[in-house]
């Protein structure tokens, strides 16, 4: 049965992942329980084993949310790996040609040959080479998010370490017109600043990081509290000069 993260994307509607940022199957559950629509499990960049992937998975699957890891490469063994531990779909990182694509598709089908349908297939384009050659890459079936990844991208532009570069962003918003008119579903990495704008250019598929919340809320609480702060400092001196 396919995850309401895969129907809501198969309708065109706007979806968000979250990558708890630490490999804490408890974090996952509180994670997925805020209301998004899926959970983000990185072994390209993170530090989860397989063992720690299965528990996250079944949190979030706990919690009532897909869970998508992204595996370190496109190796069949690999891929087949996190879909046997329980993940709902995969994000394959350096998905550069149609053949590559066509690699990952044949993957999912072999490992899971009867629910294959269900699992959420997205392939990561992550260079000004991918994004050319993505005429070719969206003709293949079986890919339901064709995720254009900023940070390699940045890298590949010379612009490495920029992703909210307006030349990068400029190439990112060029992928998602690309994908949207070949009918498929655009998705990238947002932060609060830029997700609005990602959506109003066509992206349905969005991810974000928790640790991007957990500092915006400590610098929320740290001005909140300065706020005060000075608001009592202004009392206590009108007090001190009603009584000298």
């Amino acid at each position: 049965m396919a995850s309401p993260l895969k129907e809501k994307l198969r309708r065109d509607e706007v979806a968000v992942v979250v990558n708890p940022d630490h490999p804490s199957p408890s974090l996952t559950e509180f994670v997925a329980g805020l209301g998004f629509d899926g959970i983000f499990v990185d072994c390209e960049h993170g530090m989860a084993g397989i063992e720690r992937v299965n528990e996250m998975c079944r949190a979030a699957r706990a919690a009532g949310v897909a869970s998508i890891v992204r595996p370190e490469h496109n190796a069949p063994y690999i891929v087949t790996r996190y879909l046997d531990a329980g993940a709902d779909g995969v994000m394959v990182p350096h998905i550069e040609t149609a053949d590559s694509a066509r690699k990952l598709v044949a993957t999912v089908r072999y490992a899971r040959p009867r629910d294959h349908q269900d699992k959420i297939v997205i392939a990561m384009i992550e260079s000004v080479g991918a994004v050319a050659a993505l005429p070719d890459i969206l003709g293949v079936e079986g890919i339901d998010v064709f995720f254009i990844g900023p940070s390699d991208l940045s890298a590949s532009m010379d612009l490495a370490g920029q992703p909210t570069h307006p030349e990068v962003r400029k190439m990112v918003k060029k992928g998602i017109k690309t994908i949207r008119a070949a009918g498929k579903v655009p998705g990238t990495l947002v932060v609060r600043d830029n997700a609005a704008d990602y959506v109003s250019a066509g992206c349905r598929y969005l991810y974000e990081h928790a640790n991007n919340f957990l500092a915006f809320g400590a610098q929320d609480f740290s001005a909140a509290l300065s706020q005060q702060a000075r608001r009592s400092d202004t009392v206590l001196e009108a007090r001190t000069s009603e009584t000298s």
